[in-house]
């Protein structure tokens, strides 16, 4: 047996000896060795594999797959070019503690720096991004993967294979395997937070930090503070809007609270981080801390969920946002015409329990916090790590691969951003909604709009049909441009990977609209 083969056959078998089930590979030569290996497993079922033509693709499909699962997520290729196109999902990873395990083929190291085809310095090529890198060459063994630094985000292994790259048919390297998960080591101490404030406020960012939905809602039964929540379908306890109503000055001094606990991040509403920076005392509560944002400031962090002593909130405090919420869900509730918040509204509403949704960044994300009414039983994913819009496409393939089912809600330019996402071999069950509005919507409704050259270079408009481009690529496809279509499109059962596009108004209109919605809450 070559060099080459013994080193591959060695990684395989320890990832299959963790638990690992799924492994995504994008084809190449080099990382032969290791396809050949993970090949040999599928066929004794010990592992299933997803083959992705495309780097960037495979490495944001083995992100949805790893953030769905919480589980590792192996995403290997070949050399040169390849590994940089794993960067932007490596980054979303390692800034929401993914454990996306990165192994890239490489050209023996002699051949570094000599002109060599396809060799560059792929040795930590990543960075700070990931928790742990080595570069792995022939010789490099008893071998031992870091399986338990993927417990706290992204890992890179560059492995130099030399030639030959083909090995042999025999798979008896694969008897007498025995799968031994990695052990989860837990030291930390729950640490204690106190607060004498009657005027508390508990924001939830969109991830929670990667909390448990049911540790989250323990939490929150016993603060017993007043809630708002950057991802609406999961808390049916926080205020809905807040977001929208939070746009009125006289409402945010009326509210203005005294402390604020924050759980994960706050990454979409200007209104509520003003809020939070308004309070004279503040806590957060994010395992990212001591991974990525060690510099973030409160007046106390912690890392996990802490041990509650807190004074009860005073009724008229809580009474106040019960108000300002209910008020805001009237104005909500009264929005007829085809639009951005109605589509957002009317998606949060006809979803039925235990689906699985994925949100892309930009405005689908925010129309859902500020017009989505609360509610339970929708399990929500976006990539907010870095709020990209690339790979979106391939991270809710991944995310509706593991459960078996989902639903994504992505504007046109994230869908026009990641179109080889649609190419699979594997059978999928994905409904994507693309909000057309042929541009970057989102730039209408910020300080840009208006600017000389603003729709060159901000709202960029394509003029292309999403329709017929999935069309074109043998995806079943459809335009709507009504509620009732909508709510039926929401409402069917979800076979296969399907594209409905979302046409509506103009970028400016819905600008407007938002605007408008916006001057009605200082009359709440």
């Amino acid at each position: 047996m070559n060099q080459a083969t013994q080193l591959a056959r060695v990684i395989i078998r320890q990832i299959l000896e963790a638990g690992i089930t799924d492994a995504v590979i994008s084809p190449g030569s080099r990382n032969a060795p290791l396809s050949l290996a993970l090949v040999a497993a599928q066929r004794r079922g010990l592992i299933k594999l997803h083959i992705r033509i495309d780097e960037r693709t495979a490495a944001f499909y083995a992100l949805g797959l790893a953030k769905a699962s919480n589980r590792p997520v192996p995403v290997i290729c070949t050399s040169g070019t390849a590994v940089a196109n794993y960067h932007p999902a490596v980054l979303e990873a390692s800034h929401s503690n993914i454990p996306l395990f990165v192994i890239t083929a490489d050209r023996p190291a002699e051949l570094r720096r000599t002109g060599a085809n396809q060799t560059t310095e792929q040795a930590r090529i990543f960075g700070k991004a990931v928790r742990y890198f080595s570069d792995v060459s022939g010789g490099a063994y008893p071998l031992e993967l870091p399986l338990n630094a993927l417990q706290t985000g992204p890992v890179h292994i560059n492995v130099q294979f030399e030639e030959p790259l083909l090995g042999d048919d025999n798979d008896s390297w694969l008897d007498g395997l025995k799968i031994n998960p990695p052990r989860i080591f837990d030291r930390k101490k729950p640490g204690t937070l106190a607060s004498k404030s009657t005027r508390g406020l508990l924001v939830i960012g969109h991830d929670r930090g990667g909390l448990e939905v049911s540790a989250v809602n323990k939490f929150i039964e016993d603060l017993g503070w007043p809630v708002i929540c950057e991802d609406p379908l999961t808390f049916a306890q926080a205020n809905a809007h807040a977001s929208l109503f939070l746009t009125s000055t006289t409402i945010t001094k009326d509210l203005a609270p005294d402390t604020v606990i924050v759980i994960g991040r706050t990454t979409l509403s200007r209104s509520v981080n003003a809020l939070i920076k308004s309070a004279r005392s503040s806590f957060v509560i994010d395992p990212r801390i001591a991974t990525v944002d060690s510099d973030r400031l409160a007046d106390k962090r912690f890392t996990e969920l802490p041990e509650l002593y807190v004074a009860p909130a005073d009724p008229e405090w809580i009474a106040k946002w019960q108000k300002y919420s209910e008020r805001t869900s009237k104005v909500v509730k009264d929005i007829s015409n085809w639009s951005e918040p109605l589509i957002a509204r009317e998606i949060a509403s006809n979803l039925s329990k235990e689906t699985a949704l994925f949100i892309a960044s930009s405005r689908p994300i925010r129309d859902l916090e500020a017009f989505a009414s609360t509610r339970t039983g929708v399990i929500t994913y976006a990539n907010r790590g870095l709020a990209g819009i690339d790979g979106n496409i391939s991270t809710a393939t991944g995310i509706a691969s593991h459960h078996g089912s989902a639903i994504a809600v992505l504007g046109d330019l994230a869908f026009l951003h990641d179109l080889t996402g649609l190419i699979h071999r594997d059978q999928v069950n994905l409904r994507i909604f693309v909000v057309n509005n042929d541009g970057g919507g989102i730039f209408s409704t910020l300080p840009q709009r208006g600017v000389e050259g603003f729709e060159e270079v901000f709202g960029t408009p394509h003029g292309l049909d999403p329709a017929a481009i999935a069309a074109s690529m043998g995806i079943q496809s459809k335009r709507i441009n009504n509620a009732s279509d909508l709510i039926q499109e929401l409402k069917a059962k979800v076979e296969g990977l399907s594209v409905v596009v979302l046409d509506v108004p103009n970028r400016d209109t819905n600008a407007d609209l938002i605007k408008e919605l916006s001057e009605k809450m200082k009359s709440l």
